[in-house]
Formats: structure tokens, C-alpha cells, sequence
């Protein structure tokens, strides 16, 4: 409790936005549940994580670097914003190239945002107490992801699909704000 107190009000401050962003981003699995709602033969709907993946490994790198010399948090609302645009597109996709679209907008806002959160995480913690800051981040954020995911899914089997990607760009929203 003790290295607990020790991070900061910082800390917690990432923390936090971090909990609401990750409200915004419920599991990938509902990318691919979102492409078979639109008729995406089976055979095809791994095609929507690998162009999810080639996205966030195409622009981590980029980002990363310009975060180093430009700063993190323009480049971090920049992420949140195509998260919102990438849930807007799923919402309205009515065939597999918007849902591919909405796939790759969201692997670019994944490149966006993952290491400048760890490195938000990096940044507030005090240096003996990094580990503690990063388990505790890991685990709020996975809570966070659980609780999203139920939600996203009660939306999806209440409202439908739309409803669930609204919710996250709702959820980016306030994050971004």
C-alpha cells in the first residue's frame, strides 16, 4: 500500500484516462463478429485482424519517434480521434471493405496510443516503484477491457451492432476530453 500511495497524483491521472480509454476499446473479437455480421465468408475473417496488425505495426514505430521529439499528448488525442472515426465506420459498415477500413483505423489508432500509454506509465511513476506502476496499470486496464467487453456485448445482442461501436466512440470521446 505503501508503493501504492508513492505514484502519484500524475500517475493516477494517466490511470484513469487510461481505465475510460480502454472502455473505448473492447476486444478485437467483436471486429471480427462485426465482419461476419456484414456476410464476410469465414475463410476471410482473419484478413480483418491481419490488416488490424499490419496497421498498428505500420504506424507504432512512426509514432513512437515523432512522440520523442513533438510530445505525446497532441499525438495521443490524434490516436483517441481515429479510434472515434474507426468506431463510426464499424458502426455504419454495411459490407466487409468498410469493416476492413474500420479494422485498419483501428490498428492505427492501436499504433497511436499503446507505447505512448506506456510510456505515459513510464513517465509519472517514480523509478523505484515502475513495476508496481505497470502491474497496476496492466490491471486496471484489463479490468477496464473486461468490463467493455461485457458491455460492448450486451449492446450487441440488446441494440446490435451499431449501438456497440457508437458506445466506444462515445467512450473515446470522453477520454480525448
Amino acid at each position: 500500500l505503501r508503493e501504492i500511495a508513492a505514484l502519484g497524483p500524475a500517475y493516477w491521472f494517466v490511470v484513469a484516462v487510461g481505465a475510460v480509454f480502454t472502455l473505448a476499446r473492447f476486444s478485437e473479437a467483436f471486429l471480427i463478429l462485426r465482419a461476419d455480421s456484414v456476410g464476410l465468408a469465414a475463410s476471410w475473417v482473419p484478413l480483418i485482424l491481419v490488416t488490424m496488425n499490419v496497421a498498428y505495426a505500420l504506424t507504432a514505430y512512426p509514432v513512437g519517434a515523432l512522440s520523442d521529439r513533438l510530445g505525446r499528448m497532441g499525438l495521443m488525442a490524434a490516436g483517441l480521434a481515429t479510434l472515434i472515426v474507426a468506431d463510426l465506420v464499424l458502426a455504419a459498415a454495411a459490407n466487409a471493405w468498410l469493416v476492413c477500413a474500420g479494422a485498419a483505423l483501428w490498428g492505427t489508432h492501436m499504433g497511436f496510443t499503446q507505447g505512448i500509454l506506456a510510456t505515459l506509465v513510464a513517465d509519472t511513476a517514480p523509478v523505484d516503484y515502475r513495476g508496481t506502476a505497470f502491474g497496476l496499470f496492466s490491471l486496471v486496464s484489463g479490468l477496464a477491457t473486461l468490463a467493455a467487453s461485457l458491455l460492448a456485448g450486451w449492446l450487441w445482442a440488446r441494440i446490435g451492432a451499431p449501438a456497440t461501436f457508437v458506445a466506444g466512440a462515445g467512450f473515446a470521446a470522453a477520454a480525448l476530453a
